[in-house]
């Protein structure tokens, strides 16, 4: 299989981090909207002193790499110079733009989506934009008892109270609305929107039901020894990944032919392979 040239993922993180800095200066920014974060510092910095967003992006970013640099050395933070310095560019050279005026709620709701598309990018692309994971990373070398991810929601807790104080209380909630429609959207993109569901079955009829599922579905299906625990008997479970709406055939094929059979469903957020998502 032919590898992705290295520009290409490069190209894809700058781009994903111009998304980002789009919502930061066209949505949050007049919104007074504070995510947490770096980006939400250099809001709160423009709202008290005007200076722009991307002064301040650069000079708390720049301490937080040469630190991390030292510590962990500048061939895992390549990806993340590039999406970071990025982000700082994209805020000093795209246009202010009302989009949103006066409109919070939107403006929380489509720069919660905007960001969560730039944000997935720029991950699924092994890097991050800099600021609250990157000084969490440190942090945690003194407090190793706490995970990166519980410290980057203490730091981001506290960027969010800041931004209330100086926004007010009502600023705060609509950020909320923001992180996560963020979350949702880069997960999305990270763990891919595609969703599948997978079914165990558990029947005396296994041939018949998997023989129906092959036949008249074109799906495989694996049967898997299983033992009963109360009864101490084996028999065979079926295991079969299909589309969302194939799922139905499934049901009525195990109701049709095994009325007694147990019936797991569950979601399946990534399949590979052949009838799925190709590699």
């Amino acid at each position: 299989m032919k590898k992705r040239p290295v520009w290409v993922d490069y190209g894809l993180i700058i781009a994903g981090a111009f998304i980002m800095g789009f919502a930061i200066k066209n949505m949050y920014d007049p919104a007074g909207l504070v995510t947490g974060g770096v980006s939400g510092i250099a809001i709160i910095v423009k709202s008290l002193t005007g200076l722009p967003l991307w002064i301040t992006n650069t000079a708390l970013n720049i301490p937080l790499f040469l630190a991390a640099w030292k510590i962990e050395g500048g061939r895992f933070l390549k990806r993340t110079a590039v999406a970071t310095a990025a982000l700082s560019i994209s805020l000093g050279v795209i246009p202010e733009i009302e989009i949103l005026t006066g409109e919070i709620f939107l403006s929380s709701l489509f720069g919660g989506i905007v960001t969560g598309v730039g944000t997935g990018l720029v991950f699924m692309f092994s890097a991050t934009t800099g600021g609250t994971d990157m000084l969490a990373a440190l942090i945690r070398r003194k407090f190793k008892h706490y995970t990166i991810a519980q410290i980057m929601q203490v730091l981001d807790g506290v960027v969010v109270l800041a931004g209330a104080a100086v926004f007010g209380v009502p600023y705060a909630l609509y950020a909320l609305i923001s992180i996560y429609a963020v979350a949702k959207i880069s997960d999305g993109i990270l763990e891919g929107i595609n969703f599948s569901k997978q079914a165990f079955i558990i029947s005396d009829r296994y041939q018949e039901i998997g023989d129906a599922i092959m036949n008249h579905m074109g799906r495989g299906v694996t049967a898997v020894d299983a033992v009963g625990m109360y009864s101490g008997q084996g028999r065979k479970m079926l295991f079969c990944v299909v589309s969302k709406k194939e799922i139905v055939q499934i049901r009525e094929i195990v109701q049709e032919l095994d009325k007694k059979a147990f019936l797991i469903v569950s979601d399946v957020k990534e399949v590979f392979g052949e009838g799925f998502i190709e590699y």
